[in-house]
Order: C-alpha cells, then structure tokens, then sequence
C-alpha cells in the first residue's frame, strides 16, 4: 500500500476526495455547465459516479482498482476529477497512460480545459512524449551545415532538414505532431532529440531546448499523460538496479486507460527487437560508403581507420541478417520461432564492441568541436546497446523469452518478448508502491475479470464491472447466417461476398466490414467493387492510397461509404450517429496460432495441464470481438445491426461465450 505523505495537512486533505468527488458526480453536478464549454449537455449516469467513487477511494486507500466502463459512461471525466483532486493535495503527479495518440489529444485538449473551469481549482497538466519526437535544437543547426561535421547520411534528404528548420523557428513546441508536412524517418532521425546524444544543462540550447522545456512542465504537472510505449519503456528502466535516468518524473498514482492492450505492450517495450534496417541506418549515420556522407568524414589517420571499420561493419552487418534470411527461406516462411540458440555464428558483436572502443578512444583525443564529440559518444553507446542486445538474442539468455525471426519486406527483424508478463507486472507494477488503476471498455470475458487479471497480474485492490448505459435491446440487433460455410471450409469467400451485399443494402453502406486477414479483404474488395460503383456506394479499403485517419474522415463525410478494415479498425475508432449503422464480422477474431508469441503463450498454458484454446485462445478472441463490436453504439441515439457471417457462433459450443460477453440484444438466426 502507498505510504502517503506524513503531513498531517495533506493526510486530511486526502480524505476529502471520495467526498468531493461524490458531489461532483450529483444529480446537481457543476457538469450541467459544461456544455458551455464545449462538453456535452449533461445527464446523470449512475455509472460514472460508481466509477469516480471507486477511483477516489483506490486512491485515498493507496489500493489498485481495475474497472471496465463501457463506451457511454464518461470514463475519462471519473478518472481525471478524483486524480486532480488527488494529485494536488498529495503534490505529486498523477500519471495517465493511454495507448492511442487520439484520446491522449482529446484528454489534453478537450476534457482537461473543461474541468480547469467548472473545478475551480488551480492545477496543471501536461503532455509527456518520448524525446525522439521532439527537435533538438543543437542538432538541427549541425543537419542544417552550421557545424564542421556532417551529420545527414543522405544528401536526398537536406531540403526536408532545410523545411523543418524554418518549421521550429516558428513552433512553439518543436513536437512532430505539429509538423504538418511530410517528413522522412531519415531526416528526422538527424534532427529529432536522442538520449544519448542529449548534454543536458551543458548544452548551449539546453535553455531553448523543446525537450527540456516540455521536461520542466512535467515536472510541474499535477496530471501528466503519456503513451504505453513512454510509460513501459521507463518502467523497464526502472527494473535495472543501476542509477540510470528514468524517462518520466515521480508519481504518486497511474491511471492505465485502454488497458485492454496491457499485456501486449509490456511484451513489445520490456522485450528485445533488432533490425536490419536499424543496424544498417546507425552505421551509415556514422560512415555511408556509398556516397562518401557522414558523421566521421573528416580528416585524420584515426578517422581513416574509423571509417574502414564502419565500411567493414556495414559489409558484415549485412551479411549477418542475410544468415537469418536464408533460414526463413529454407523454412519458406517470413516469420520463424527459435526453440534453441540460433546456428548462426556471431560475425557482428566483436567488431561493435570494438567500433564503441575506437570511437571513445578517438574522442579522448580529439581537441575539437564538443558537438562532434557529443554525437560520436552517442553512437558508442548505441553500438554497445546493439552488441549487448545480439549476445543476448544468439545466447537466448533472457530467461522466460520468446525468441523470433521476422521478415517484413526487405527488413529482418530478432524478437525476444518475456512470457511471463503477469510476474514482471505483479512485481513492478502492482507491488503497491503507488495506486495502480486499469480500465477499459473491454476487460471481461463472460463478464467477468478472471481472465484479464491472469494475464496481467493484477492484484492488490477490488475490481469493478460497470454496465452499459445504453438500452442495446432497442438500439442493436443481431444477425447471424446459419447457412454460411464454416471459414475453413469450400465456398465460404463466395458465400460471404454474398452475405455482405445483403447487408450493405439493407443499411445503404453506412458500414464497417471487419476482416481479420488482409488476403481475404482484398479478395472481398475485387470481387465487390462493381457492386459498390453499381449502387453508388464508395468502397474505402484498408492498405490501398489513404491513411487510417484519412480513410475515417471520408468516411464521416459521406455517410453512404464502406470500410473495409483489418485490425486496427476492430478498435480505438469512434463514429457516433448514423455515419456508422452497419457492423459485419466476417469471421471471429481467433489470432493466427502459428505466430511465435501466441504458440509459445500456449505452451506454456498446455504445460500448467490446462487448456490453451480455453484459457488463451477464446478469451482472446472474444475481447478482440467485443471491440469489433463495440464500433457500432457509442451514444444514446445511435441505431444499428451487428452482422455476424461465422456460423461457428451458434454451431460451436464456445459460440455462446461470445453472444454472452456483449450486452443482451434481439439476436435473428437467418
């Protein structure tokens, strides 16, 4: 349990929040005035105050709370009023953690504005990146040729540097979301802030600096909102017993949002991830042969010697993923789970260990620019991170890993993901240290939490299921084709190109189809196209000329469109009203069982003597299609039909645990 503040002022004050927070939530709430600053008309919903009063007393208590609040109930509104209230009085931060870029924005522009008025209370709030999307200053006017060295690998990209120059004169932030012009990764990455190159207060920018700045209002912030990506990326950190800089400041609490991707993300950021292209990018920043462009073109016998080594490096490098490639192609697959050290021999890690060397060496002697020595101990300690990281891959030494080999278009990747996420968390996370508080729409499976907590490792606080605001029974119905092949049987494509034109005309479009393999939506999207020109109804395709964002707007625009959609539209897209009438499932959203990552959680699982279709495999895709269809109502007067074209849902037994996890609707068997 948090140990709080030993302040008898602040200890008092604390245990006024669920107090205040109950009022807040009142029939006779102040959000009745929130309309007039662009909130929405208010109404009392039960659930919103049952989940405000569980987030004041968690935090109050020092307790973890893990609570689903279905779409409707104003969930950021009951997290965020009890934390202000609590963050000021404990004078510590409270962080906010979400996983999409979409509700961190509308926390910070839209909710935080509307409750600094209708509190009445004095607090401050901030947005927490991670340093590579901020400008750094000193190294901008370095890519811009204001320095003796050359920083740009690639010549192709100086008028893009030359852009964003003018760009961060003018910005107040330096952030890359406020560029509003395409950039490449390449001149980004030359420009943008990186840890290891970053001095500091010894830098000549540091009191300009973009970073620093935004630094110094988190440190002044009462609520801090972050991404999963920041938040686990410094919680990794946190693991290691050496004094290393942590990327976020203290905090008294963590609000965890969208927590339903809990476990995926602490695998992705606390595991390991090399590639090809990383590799081959760090080197050429140092030394491109090719163009003769570069970090170390300079003149010297030591920056000679330098260069031969990068040259040669480069040369190895690509050699050493080639070695990896040729085992994918012998196994004639781009993704290839390793069980047992890999028998390739390591080519590459001596020679970085030694590049590191030679660079430290070379800058210990060097009387030159302090920028250039800035730069070259940066890429020393990223040599020795890739280094560190290829011993532990080609070992397999993390314990509890996965390891993988993946191939996505010319790129090769080295994964290691830990298996045992639920431990790792149950000990950094839910070790009660700091008030721990996970929700999402989508945590329950049967309506319940068994799961999501197994996963996850929660524990060290209640837990909560909040329902639905909405009456579903006149608002959704359900239709399920009974006569429908099974997906892995004969005609199931041609019968559900069939089954979709029946349902797009009976809503006029206004509708998401929702795939969970890309092969069998482009092969919908040919075969459909005449239908959709034949009826005027404009076919917007995942993967094709527009961005996700892009493709939601066109989509609102024209509320006869369709979209054809694969993951990421099965969450995290919100369209309220009529625009989306019409959601079609075309088949349950099982993950595919040959990914390494899925094979080996199951493993595991079927080694505990339980099942693993059963404990891993169903409950997984029942949240995932839970937030399929979960895209349909998202406000008290939307209208629509779920469309369901997997008679698996009805033939198999574990159908029911899927009808049984959204709310009751009228369900038509046809």
């Amino acid at each position: 349990m948090i140990m709080h503040a030993e302040n008898s002022e602040i200890q008092e004050a604390l245990a006024d929040i669920c107090a205040e927070a109950a009022a807040f939530f009142a029939p006779s709430s102040p959000l009745k005035e929130a309309v007039k600053h662009g909130g929405r008309p208010f109404e009392f919903r039960k659930q919103q105050s049952e989940m405000a009063e569980a987030v004041a007393n968690a935090l109050q208590s020092g307790e973890n709370l893990c609570v689903e609040a279905p779409t409707g109930i104003g969930k950021s509104f009951a997290y965020l009023v009890p934390s202000i209230l609590f963050a000021v009085k404990q004078k510590l931060p409270v962080l906010i953690t979400t996983e999409t870029i979409n509700l961190q924005e509308q926390l910070i522009e839209k909710d935080i504005p509307i409750l600094r008025k209708l509190l009445g209370i004095d607090f401050a709030a901030a947005l927490a990146k991670g340093r590579s999307n901020y400008t750094c200053k000193r190294r901008l006017s370095i890519a811009s040729g204001g320095a003796a060295f050359d920083l740009v690998p690639n010549t192709a990209v100086l008028s893009e540097i030359e852009r964003i120059s003018k760009w961060a004169d003018k910005s107040p932030d330096g952030s890359l979301s406020g560029v509003d012009f395409r950039i490449s990764q390449q001149a980004w990455s030359s420009v943008c802030c990186e840890g290891g190159n970053c001095a500091g207060p010894k830098c000549g920018q540091f009191r300009e600096c973009f970073y620093w700045k935004a630094r110094r209002e988190w440190d002044k912030a009462d609520i801090l909102i972050a991404n999963h990506a920041l938040f686990f990326t410094d919680l990794k950190i946190k693991q290691n017993e050496e004094k290393l800089e942590t990327l976020l400041p203290a905090y008294s609490a963590v609000i965890i949002d969208e927590a339903h991707t809990l476990e995926d993300n602490a695998a992705e950021y606390m595991g390991l991830n090399i590639s090809s292209s990383s590799m081959h990018y760090f080197l050429s920043r140092l030394y491109n042969p090719e163009n003769g462009k570069g970090l170390l073109v300079r003149k010297g016998e030591k920056i000679l010697e330098l260069r031969k080594k990068v040259a040669g490096l480069i040369d190895k490098s690509r050699a050493f993923f080639a070695l990896f490639d040729n085992i994918l192609l012998e196994q004639d697959d781009s993704v290839l789970r390793l069980r047992q050290p890999p028998a390739v021999p390591d080519i590459i890690s001596q020679d970085l260990d030694k590049l590191a060397s030679m660079i430290d060496e070379y800058a210990r002697d060097d009387e030159g620019d302090k920028d250039f020595k800035i730069e070259l101990a940066s890429h020393s300690e990223r040599a020795r991170a890739f280094c560190e990281g290829i011993y532990q891959f080609l070992g397999m030494s993390l314990d509890e890993h996965v390891y993988w080999i993946e191939k996505e278009t010319q790129r090769i990747s080295l994964y290691a993901a830990p298996l045992n996420v639920s431990e790792i968390l149950g000990k950094y996370l839910f070790s009660g240290k700091f008030p721990v508080i996970l929700t999402s729409a989508t945590l329950t499976v049967n309506k319940n939490l068994a799961y999501f907590k197994e996963r996850t490792g929660f524990r060290g606080g209640p837990e909560k299921i909040l329902d639905t605001p909405f009456n579903y029974k006149e608002q959704a119905a359900i239709y399920i084709s009974k006569h429908m092949p099974e997906p892995n049987e004969t005609g199931y494509l041609d019968a559900a190109v069939s089954e979709i034109e029946k349902y797009i005309k009976m809503t006029h479009g206004k509708a998401f189809v929702l795939f969970t393999s890309y092969q069998m939506l482009k092969s919908c999207a040919e075969i459909l196209q005449g239908f959709f020109d034949e009826f005027g109804i404009n076919l917007l395709v995942q993967g094709e000329d527009l961005t996700r964002s892009a493709m939601l707007n066109r989509f609102k625009e024209d509320t006869n469109s369709v979209i054809f959609g694969t993951t990421s539209f099965w969450t995290g897209v919100d369209v309220p009203g009529e625009a989306l009438s019409n959601v079609i499932i075309t088949k349950l959203p099982f993950s595919v069982p040959s990914h390494p990552l899925i094979t080996a959680r199951s493993e595991r699982i079927e080694r505990e003597g339980r099942s693993s279709f059963m404990h891993y495999s169903l409950p997984e895709a029942v949240l995932r299609f839970r937030q399929g269809t979960g895209r349909l109502i998202r406000s008290s007067n939307d209208r629509g039909i779920i469309v369901i074209l997997d008679r698996r849902i009805i033939s198999k037994k574990y159908g029911r645990t899927f009808l049984n996890s959204i709310p009751e609707c009228k369900v038509n068997i046809c």
